[in-house]
């Protein structure tokens, strides 16, 4: 297994976590050739998750703008997002693993609710941490994982959002490093991590390929994708990687503007990095301290990004925008009113960029867009901001 993208991504630990990262990709190794373990990932995927979720074409949406637009429907996955995939995987890992304890973080809450049901259904001890700001700003998500059994552990440092979540965590995971697995929710951090979790929501493109092939008989012209740490993305964008006609888009969150320097799109600000284990892209001064991201979105607002993305964008081969709060609100109400579908903020940003793709093309491109979650958690944020 390849620790770097290119010259991206790496193990940059403190010399204690090796061990464990070694007994991690040896222990993905064996688990992927395990034929019980593979037999029960498929299970759970299909008796649990509820897979395969649909891709649904978006019949009011695509009349609007001229082109035919399907929805990756990842917000119809048990509690509610893509996260749920990557969670189940990593949880059966760690029972082969013999490990009992889970730690995880989260930002908009997503990650965390799919840990502590993935955690409820395995028998497994779960730890949630999560930035105080997003406790305040998620709290449906918070009262769902303290339902599912999870110790929710409010971070207060920092700017008490993901990054300092994820800081919490892993001094946790150096102190219990014997019994713990840290349950990483995005194609970040150290390697083996986001081999791992790409793999594990590689399931959003092998669905969706085989679906649009049956609905339209050929492949789309145009995938579109949220990017916060980019395992959603990744998970519908890999499948089509060596499909050279297939154009990819990630939406970074584009906050208050990038000239207002309130944003957490990263390839707009940032440059080359090391965060939480990994080189990447990240935002940061002159002097290398990270800098603070903004966006309406909690499950945007990290200041790096997944290396795979980087490397990706190095070659040519995705292409990264970005979209306000403004526009992802106003894509958030579109959505809903337009289709009965209420999105993630999230998945708002890449709904938000489709539409203002969808007006520039030529008519009946095929484009899909990863529906990454549903916005039940965002109601209390939305009413604030489209005064309901």
């Amino acid at each position: 297994m390849k620790s770097y993208f290119g010259k991206f991504g790496g193990q940059f630990v403190p010399e204690t976590l090796m061990p464990s990262l070694l007994e991690l990709e040896k222990a993905y190794e064996r688990f992927k050739k395990n034929e019980s373990m593979q037999a029960e990932l498929k299970k759970l995927q299909r008796d649990f998750i509820g897979r395969p979720t649909s891709l649904y074409f978006a019949e009011r949406m695509s009349k609007a703008t001229g082109q035919k637009i399907y929805l990756k429907r990842e917000d119809l996955a048990h509690t509610g997002a893509h996260k749920i995939n990557n969670a189940i995987g990593q949880g059966l890992l760690a029972k082969f693993m013999g490990k009992s304890r889970i730690i995880a973080e989260t930002g908009a809450g997503q990650h965390g609710v799919a840990t502590a049901a993935a955690c409820a259904k395995l028998g497994l001890e779960c730890v949630v941490y999560m930035g105080e700001v997003d406790m305040e700003r998620q709290q449906p998500n918070v009262i769902r994982m303290r339902l599912l059994g999870a110790k929710v552990v409010p971070v207060t440092s920092g700017s008490r959002t993901l990054k300092d979540a994820i800081n919490e965590a892993i001094r946790d995971w150096i102190t219990n490093i014997e019994t713990t697995h840290y349950m990483i929710g995005s194609v970040l951090g150290p390697h083996p991590y986001p081999t791992i979790v790409r793999d594990f929501q590689a399931v959003i493109g092998r669905e969706a390929r085989s679906q649009i092939l049956s609905s339209e008989g050929r492949l789309p012209d145009y995938l579109v994708a949220c990017v916060g740490g980019g395992s959603n993305s990744v998970g519908l964008f890999h499948q089509f990687i060596n499909d050279s006609k297939v154009k990819m888009i990630g939406v970074e969150a584009g906050g208050y503007g990038i000239r207002s320097g309130k944003h957490a799109a990263r390839f707009a600000g940032g440059r080359e990095g090391i965060l939480h284990g990994t080189k990447s892209f990240v935002l940061q001064n002159a002097d290398g301290q990270i800098t603070e991201t903004h966006s309406i979105s909690a499950g945007l607002d990290y200041p790096s990004i997944g290396p795979e993305h980087v490397f990706l964008r190095e070659l040519g081969r995705i292409k990264y925008v970005s979209a306000t709060d403004e526009e992802a609100l106003s894509a958030f109400r579109y959505l809903s009113e337009t289709e009965g579908i209420i999105p993630a903020l999230e998945s708002a940003h890449a709904v938000a960029y489709a539409l203002k793709l969808a007006k520039k093309l030529p008519n009946k491109k095929l484009i899909i867009i990863n529906l990454s979650g549903r916005g039940d958690k965002d109601l209390p944020e939305m009413e604030k901001g489209l005064k309901i």
